[in-house]
């Protein structure tokens, strides 16, 4: 049953239907709804708030759990920044101790990463923004200091490549093969004023004759290039000269045979003949020297393998003695 609505009228002292015009029908209906929609509002906000769905408590716990493990990723991030940090502290003492050069300067390890705010966007996210801004920045200096470090140790590898292509070439063994000096001196002449054998003069003697039987294989003492193969009658007889590089050459003169040929590169250790008395020579025997920039030194200094403190201090000893040499 419709509900009907009186009012009284001054006019005719009765009560009379109320009758609306259409302008108040609407006013008032707009006026409803208006209303409808706030109290809509209202409610859908508090229950937004207060009365989340289930796909709304997934996504807050989702959240959460993105809050934790990005929490426990930065702190990730800073132990391998210091881990990285330490590695840098490393490079720094080999480049000191070993190579003697600047290592990288902390003004340059420290510095940030230059150019606009590429992450400004982010600022406008206001709960998560700042957040994950900062952890972006700090992934940008991590990479920047892993890239420092990658070429710093490719600058590193190419200076011990280098190094160790210096020290296989410098000459460091003896070159006789089977070295009967090791185990016991009986005859060697060493550097320095010897009595010449066939002129019966004392003369300055530039190397270390190493006695052994005829046949006994020689050795490059580095890695080289064979610059000179002679075959005298005379002075050095049969003898050859490797250039090792940075200013080195060795001599190893009297040689029965010859194995290799002038442009040859040879190998530290490589045989390069036998042992023999060609030349101006008394006894079978290895005439070697050792020149840097050209100018003969005692290669005493340069014989350092298989030899025990004892055998060397021994060695040294018979090659300091002033006696008759074999050429």
């Amino acid at each position: 049953m419709k509900r009907e609505k009186y009012v009284y009228n001054d006019s005719t002292l009765q009560y009379e239907k109320l009758r609306l015009t259409p302008g108040e029908k609407l006013t008032r209906i707009i006026g409803i709804t208006i209303s409808l929609i706030v109290c809509s509002a209202v409610i859908f906000g508090l229950a937004y708030k207060y009365f989340p769905t289930p796909k709304e408590k997934s996504l807050q716990r989702e959240n959460q759990q993105m809050v934790f493990h990005f929490d426990n990723l930065k702190s990730d991030f800073g132990l391998i920044a210091e881990d990285l940090n330490q590695l840098q502290r490393k490079d720094a003492d080999v480049h000191r101790m070993i190579f003697g050069l600047d290592p990288i300067d902390d003004a340059v390890w420290d510095g940030g990463v230059g150019g606009h705010n590429k992450y400004a966007m982010l600022e406008n996210f206001e709960d998560t923004g700042e957040m994950i801004s900062e952890s972006l920045e700090d992934v940008d200096k991590l990479k920047r200091k892993i890239e420092l470090q990658r070429e710093s140790l490719d600058m590193l590898f190419k200076m011990a490549s280098a190094k160790e292509k210096k020290l296989a070439s410098i000459p460091s063994i003896k070159p006789v093969v089977e070295d009967k000096l090791k185990r016991k001196i009986k005859h060697l002449s060493g550097y320095g004023i010897r009595f010449h054998p066939v002129h019966k003069v004392k003369k300055f003697h530039k190397g270390i004759d190493f006695t052994a039987p005829k046949g006994t294989a020689i050795q490059a003492t580095g890695n080289g290039t064979i610059i000179r193969v002679e075959k005298k009658k005379r002075g050095y007889g049969l003898n050859v000269v490797i250039d090792h590089g940075y200013g080195y050459t060795t001599l190893y003169a009297h040689m029965k045979t010859i194995d290799v040929k002038k442009g040859e590169k040879v190998l530290k250790g490589q045989k390069i003949g036998e042992i023999g008395s060609t030349g101006t020579s008394t006894a079978p025997h290895l005439h070697y020297e050792v020149r840097i920039n050209g100018k003969a030194v005692n290669p005493i200094d340069y014989c350092l393998d298989g030899l025990s403190p004892t055998e060397y201090k021994e060695l040294v000893s018979k090659a300091s003695e002033e006696n008759q040499s074999f050429d």
